[in-house]
C-alpha cells in the first residue's frame, strides 16, 4: 500500500506515534514488539525544502520493520546507505523529488490508529531550489501612461530622465525568494518593499542617482543584491508642474510638486490658508514659505501663530505670482487644495486589514446578515480606479437599498486591529462617486458609517455623507473621530445607506484608515 507523507502529515505521524502491543496466550513472554509507520525528516517543519547541495536527513522510527529501502530519483541526491534506519541526503538538482521507502513489518503495521498492512510505501516530496538570483528592468512611462523605451541597466549609465516624469522597474528572481526591497535614489517612493512585481517611480529632483534591489528568503535562507550607481541623471523639464497634494509635516503645510521649485520665486502673500473646525472659522495668517531642505519639491507654509489639528479642515490657495520650478516653470493658480494629514494607519502598520484592497477579493468582504434592505447592494474589487495602488472596492446600492460587509479571511474569521481606549482616533475613507442617484430631500442622504465590534458607538456619523453636493468623478477624503470605549481588538462593518434614493448610488471605495489623532482643543 503506498501512501504520500507531506510535512503535515509527516509531524503528525511522528506525534501520534503510540506502542500497540498485545498479549499472546503465554503471559509469561510478554508484550509482543508493535508494528506501527513512524517517519520524520530534519526539514519537515518547513516543507522539506531545501537549496541545491543542502542536505536532509531522513529518520524511521518505526518499530518492527524487517527491513527498509530509501529510493532516491536517479540523479538528484548523494546518499548514504539506503537500507540505514537514518539517511543523510544532499540533494544537487533543483527541482520537486519524490523520496520513497519501502518499508516490510514483522506484523501489520499501523498507520495513525489504523492497521494498513506487512509492506508500506511512503513518499515524501522534498523541493530543492537554485540560489536565489535576480535581474531586474526598466522602462521609460511615457507622457500618455503607455509603457516606453528599455532603459540601460549598468553601472553609470545616467539614463535621463524628465523630471516630473516616472519610470517602471520590474524584477525576475529565481529560488523562490520571499522579500523584495527596493532603495531608489531620488525616486518617489524612495523604497518600496511589497511583492509586486511592478513598480513606478516618479523623478522629481533634477541629479543622478542609485538604484538597489534585494530579494530574500528565510528558509532555506538566501539571498541577492544587485545595485547600479549613477543608473537615473534627472533632467530640466517643460513639462507644467503639478500640486500633487497639500499634506502636513512638522507642523507645517507641505505643498508637494511634481518637481523641485526655485525658493527665490517665493512670495508669502501670493498664498491663502483657510481653517474651519466644526463649522466655525479660525484665523489663519500665512507666515514664512520656505522650500522643505530635506526635498526640494516642498513648499512648507508655516503660519503665524496658529497650530493646525487633525480634525481642522485646511484648504490652501495660490493666486498666480512668480513661483516656478527650478528648470523656469511656472506654476498655475489653484484654489482651495485641502490639506491631508500624514497619519499611521493601523490598518496599514499592524494589522492583517486588507486597507488598500490590494489584496482581498470580494469574498473578503461578505454581507453579514442585517436583513433586508442591508442585502441590497452589489460590491467588487475593481481596476478601474484606485486612490492609491491598482485596485479599489467598487459598490452600487440599489434603489431603497443598503449594505453591510465586514472583512474576513478565507476561511471565515474576521479581520481585526488593536485600539486603546481614551485615545482620540480617525476614521478615514476615500471614495470616487460615479453617481449620487437622486436623494430624497424629504428623507436622509446617502452615507457610509463605520461600526466596529465590540463595543460599538452606534450614534457614529456618516463618513462620508453623500449629500446632492459631494464631488462626483473625483477622489474625495472623508473621516470622522471617535473614542473606543475598550482597549483591544475590533473588527469593522461597513453600513452604507441608500433608502431614501429612489435611485442606485454607485462608487469606489479605498485607503481605509485608522489613525490616532490630535483635536483642537
Amino acid at each position: 500500500m503506498k501512501h504520500i507523507l507531506r510535512p503535515k502529515l509527516l509531524w503528525l505521524a511522528f506525534m501520534s506515534f503510540i506502542f500497540i502491543a498485545s498479549c499472546n496466550e503465554d503471559d509469561t513472554e510478554g508484550l509482543t514488539e508493535p508494528s506501527h509507520r513512524v517517519i520524520f525528516t530534519s526539514e519537515m517543519d518547513f516543507e522539506n525544502k531545501v537549496e541545491i547541495n543542502g542536505s536532509i536527513t531522513f529518520g524511521d522510527a518505526s518499530p518492527g520493520v524487517v527491513s527498509r529501502e530509501w529510493n532516491f530519483p536517479e540523479g538528484t541526491a548523494n546518499v548514504s546507505n539506503s537500507a540505514e534506519q537514518n539517511v543523510k541526503a544532499t540533494f544537487k538538482k533543483a527541482g520537486v523529488h519524490n523520496v520513497t521507502l519501502n518499508q516490510v513489518f514483522k506484523n501489520d503495521a499501523y498507520v495513525g490508529t489504523q492497521l494498513k498492512g506487512k509492506e508500506l510505501d511512503t513518499t515524501i516530496v522534498v523541493t530543492v531550489l537554485n540560489p536565489v538570483k535576480t535581474e531586474i528592468k526598466a522602462n521609460y512611462i511615457n507622457p500618455d501612461g503607455t509603457l516606453g523605451a528599455a532603459l540601460d541597466i549598468s553601472d553609470n549609465a545616467e539614463n535621463e530622465v524628465v523630471a516630473s516624469r516616472s519610470v517602471q522597474f520590474s524584477y525576475v528572481v529565481d529560488g523562490e525568494p520571499e522579500v523584495f526591497k527596493w532603495n531608489i535614489d531620488g525616486g518617489d517612493p524612495a523604497t518600496f518593499d511589497g511583492t509586486d512585481t511592478e513598480v513606478n517611480v516618479k523623478y522629481k529632483r533634477q541629479g543622478t542617482y542609485n538604484l538597489s534591489f534585494a530579494a530574500t528568503r528565510q528558509r532555506p535562507f538566501g539571498g541577492d543584491t544587485i545595485s547600479f550607481k549613477n543608473l537615473i541623471k534627472v533632467i530640466p523639464s517643460t513639462d507644467p508642474v503639478d500640486l500633487e497634494k497639500v499634506v502636513d509635516k512638522n507642523g507645517a503645510i507641505a505643498l508637494v510638486f511634481s518637481r523641485e521649485m526655485d525658493e527665490t520665486s517665493l512670495n508669502a502673500a501670493d498664498f491663502n490658508v483657510t481653517i474651519t473646525n466644526n463649522e466655525t472659522n479660525i484665523p489663519a495668517t500665512v507666515g514664512t514659505v520656505n522650500i522643505d531642505s530635506d526635498e526640494g519639491n516642498i513648499v512648507l507654509i508655516n503660519l503665524d501663530g496658529t497650530t493646525i489639528y487633525n480634525n481642522d479642515i485646511i484648504n490652501v490657495s495660490y493666486t498666480k505670482g512668480a513661483l516656478k520650478t527650478l528648470d523656469g516653470v511656472e506654476s498655475e493658480s489653484f484654489v482651495d487644495s485641502q490639506l491631508i494629514f500624514n497619519k499611521v494607519n493601523i490598518l496599514k502598520e499592524s494589522s492583517d486589514y486588507d486597507y488598500s484592497f490590494e489584496n482581498s477579493t470580494a469574498a473578503n468582504w461578505p454581507y453579514t446578515n442585517w436583513g433586508a434592505p442591508w442585502d441590497a447592494y452589489s460590491l467588487e474589487i475593481s481596476t478601474d480606479q484606485a486612490q492609491d495602488g491598482t485596485k479599489s472596492a467598487y459598490i452600487e446600492m440599489d434603489a431603497n437599498g443598503g449594505m453591510i460587509i465586514g472583512h474576513k479571511t478565507t476561511s471565515g474569521d474576521n479581520i481585526t486591529f488593536s485600539v486603546e481606549a481614551g485615545k482620540t482616533y480617525e476614521i478615514g475613507v476615500w471614495v470616487y462617486v460615479t453617481s449620487l442617484g437622486n436623494n430624497n430631500a424629504a428623507g436622509f442622504d446617502p452615507d457610509l458609517r463605520f461600526f466596529w465590534f465590540p463595543d460599538t458607538d452606534w450614534a457614529v456619523s456618516g463618513n462620508p455623507n453623500f449629500g446632492s453636493d459631494f464631488t462626483v468623478g473625483e477622489w474625495v477624503y472623508s473621516s470622522t473621530f471617535v473614542e473606543f470605549s475598550t482597549t483591544g481588538d475590533k473588527s469593522f462593518q461597513i453600513r452604507g445607506y441608500n433608502q431614501d434614493n429612489p435611485e442606485i448610488i454607485s462608487f469606489y471605495m479605498d485607503n481605509l484608515s485608522v489613525s490616532e489623532a490630535s483635536l483642537r482643543p
